[in-house]
C-alpha cells in the first residue's frame, strides 16, 4: 500500500520536481541495487540500477497506486534485468572462475577470527554463485522472498504471478539451490 507521502512525491515528480524523483531515488536505490545484484552479479548491478530508475522516471505518467511505488519500481528492476541478460554483452555477468573478488563482504573487526570469516566468505560467496546458476524466474522470486524479505503477495503483485505460483517457484529454488550448494560441496 502506497504512503500518502509517497503519492505526494510521485505527483511532484510526475510535474518535473526532480528533487521530489531524487527523494523516491534514495529511498529505494538499496532496495533495487541489491536485486540486481543478484539477478545480475556486481559487475552489471549499478548500471542496471540507474537505468530501473531511469525508467521509472520516464513512465511516472503509467504508474498507478496500487499495488505501490514499491512493486512498481521492483518490477521495472526485474526487467531491466532480465533485458541485460537477453543482451549479447551481458552474456557472462558472474564469473564462475573460483575467485572472489566480485563480491565484498565486511567484517567487524571484534567479530570472528580470519579462518572462520574467510570460511563465511566462501560460504557467501558459494550461496551467491548457486543463485546466479538459477533460472531468472525461480532467481527473482527467491531474491524477492529471502533477501528482500517481501511477502508472498508483494511478490506476486512485483511480478505479476499468482501467489500460487510464488510459492511454487519458491520452493522449487530452494530445492534447486540447495542440490546446487551440496554438488559444489562434493566438488571441494
Amino acid at each position: 500500500m502506497i504512503q500518502k507521502d509517497e503519492l505526494t512525491l510521485i505527483e511532484n515528480a510526475r510535474q518535473g520536481d526532480s528533487s521530489a524523483f531524487e527523494t523516491l531515488v534514495l529511498k529505494y536505490q538499496d532496495k533495487v541495487y541489491n536485486i540486481c545484484r543478484y539477478m545480475l552479479g556486481p559487475h552489471d548491478a549499478e548500471d542496471a540500477s540507474q537505468d530501473s530508475f531511469i525508467k521509472a522516471y520516464r513512465n511516472l505518467d503509467r504508474f498507478t497506486p496500487m499495488p505501490g511505488f514499491s512493486a512498481w519500481i521492483t518490477r521495472i528492476a526485474i526487467n531491466t534485468c532480465l533485458d541485460y541478460k537477453r543482451k549479447p554483452a551481458h552474456l557472462s555477468l558472474v564469473r564462475t572462475s573460483g575467485e572472489g573478488e566480485e563480491y565484498e563482504y565486511e567484517h567487524a573487526s571484534n567479530g570472528p577470527g580470519p579462518e572462520a570469516a574467510l570460511s563465511s566468505k566462501q560460504s557467501a560467496l558459494s550461496v551467491a554463485k548457486a543463485v546466479t546458476r538459477l533460472s531468472d524466474k525461480l532467481r527473482a522470486v527467491l531474491v524477492l522472498s529471502d533477501i528482500e524479505g517481501l511477502s508472498y503477495s508483494e511478490i506476486a503483485e512485483a511480478l505479476d504471478i499468482s501467489m500460487g505460483t510464488v510459492k511454487s517457484r519458491l520452493s522449487r529454488a530452494r530445492e534447486e539451490l540447495k542440490k546446487l550448494l551440496e554438488d559444489s560441496r562434493e566438488h571441494i
